[in-house]
C-alpha cells in the first residue's frame, strides 16, 4: 500500500510529533509514504478568505505532483485535507476550472487521484482488524474523547468519509487500541482556530468549552487529528483553565501517537515528551507502558 504523503507546514514545525508518529505507525503497518518532493503550502487557513482561485491552485500543485506518480494522497492535517479536497472537487467538477488551474500551476492536473485523511487511510485503508492484531500495549480502558473539530468531516460533500455531526472513525480506532471512547457533544465543535491569537478572549473561551465538555464526559485525555486543535488544547490549556479558576491537566494526543504507544513504541520516540501537558505520567499510572518491552524507533 503506497501513498503520496503531504505533511503540510504545521508538521514541519509546531506539529513535528504528528509527522514523527504518523511515519512511524505507517511503516509499522506496511504503508509506504512517498513524501511529495518540493511540496508547497496549501494556503490554509488564509488563502480561501483572500483569493478563491489561489486557494485552489496552491493545493492543486501538490495534487498534480502526486497524480504524475499515479498515487492517492495521504494528508495528516485536517485543514490541509480540507483544502486539497476542495481543489480536487473543483477541478473534477469543471473542465474550465481544470484548464485554468493547470495553466496557473504550469502542469496538467485532472484530479484522477484522491485525497485521503490519514485517519481514513489508517482505519479504512489498513483496517481496524490489522491494527488490533498489532497491539502489544492496549490502552487498558483509558477513557478518551475523540475530537474531530471543524474541518476533518465538514463539509460532508468534500470530506466524505464520516458523519459530519457524529463521526465515529476515531472512536472506533480508540476502541481497537483497547481504549474507551467517551460519548460527548463537542466532538465536532470549533476550538476557535486562530482566534486564540487574533481574539484571545474569544479563542480561550472556546478552547475551555471543548476541554470542559471532555472532562465532564469522563475523558482522561483528548485525541485529535488537527495540528491547530492540538496546539490550542495543549499549549493554551493552562490559560483556558485559569480563566475559569480551574486546573485541568488533561493530556492531548494525536491519534497516531496513541497508535504508536499501543504498537509498542517509546513515548520519547513518538514525541509525547514534547507536549505542554505531559501525558507520560498518566500512561504510567494506568500501567499502559508496562511489558512487553517497548520498541525503539530505528531509522
Amino acid at each position: 500500500m503506497k501513498y503520496a504523503y503531504y505533511p503540510g507546514c504545521s508538521l514541519e514545525a509546531t506539529a513535528k510529533e504528528y509527522n514523527q508518529s504518523a511515519k512511524m505507525v505507517a511503516r509499522h503497518l506496511g504503508v509506504e509514504l512517498w513524501e511529495i518532493p518540493e511540496w508547497s503550502c496549501c494556503g490554509a487557513t488564509a488563502a480561501h478568505n483572500n483569493d478563491h482561485l489561489l486557494s485552489l491552485a496552491l493545493p492543486a500543485r501538490n495534487l498534480a505532483l502526486a497524480e504524475a506518480e499515479g498515487l492517492d494522497v495521504a494528508v495528516p492535517c485536517a485543514a490541509c485535507f480540507n483544502r486539497l479536497r476542495a481543489a480536487e472537487a473543483a477541478v473534477r467538477g469543471s473542465e474550465s476550472m481544470r484548464a485554468t488551474i493547470s495553466e496557473i500551476i504550469g502542469r496538467d492536473y485532472r484530479a484522477t487521484n484522491k485525497t485521503r485523511a490519514f485517519l481514513d487511510v489508517m482505519v479504512n485503508g489498513v483496517g481496524l482488524e490489522k491494527i488490533k492484531e498489532q497491539v502489544v500495549k492496549p490502552l487498558a480502558g483509558l477513557k478518551l474523547a475523540a475530537y474531530y473539530g471543524c474541518l476533518l468531516v465538514r463539509p460532508p460533500e468534500l470530506t466524505a468519509f464520516d458523519d459530519p455531526e457524529d463521526p465515529m472513525t476515531m472512536d472506533h480506532l480508540i476502541q481497537a487500541l483497547g481504549g474507551e471512547a467517551v460519548s460527548w457533544s463537542y466532538k465536532t465543535e470549533c476550538c476557535g482556530g486562530s482566534l486564540a491569537t487574533a481574539r484571545t478572549d474569544i479563542g480561550v473561551r472556546m478552547i475551555y468549552q471543548v476541554l470542559r465538555h471532555a472532562r465532564d464526559a469522563g475523558a482522561e485525555g483528548i485525541v485529535t487529528a488537527c495540528p491547530l486543535c492540538f496546539l490550542n488544547l495543549d499549549m493554551r490549556q493552562n490559560q483556558a483553565a485559569a480563566s475559569h479558576g480551574e486546573q485541568l491537566n488533561l493530556p492531548i494526543f494525536y491519534f497516531t501517537e496513541l497508535m504508536g504507544i499501543a504498537l509498542g513504541y517509546a513515548p520519547k520516540d513518538l514525541g509525547l515528551t514534547t507536549h505542554f501537558v505531559n501525558p507520560v505520567p498518566m500512561l504510567k499510572a494506568r500501567e499502559i507502558l508496562r511489558h512487553p518491552a517497548t520498541r525503539r524507533e530505528t531509522a
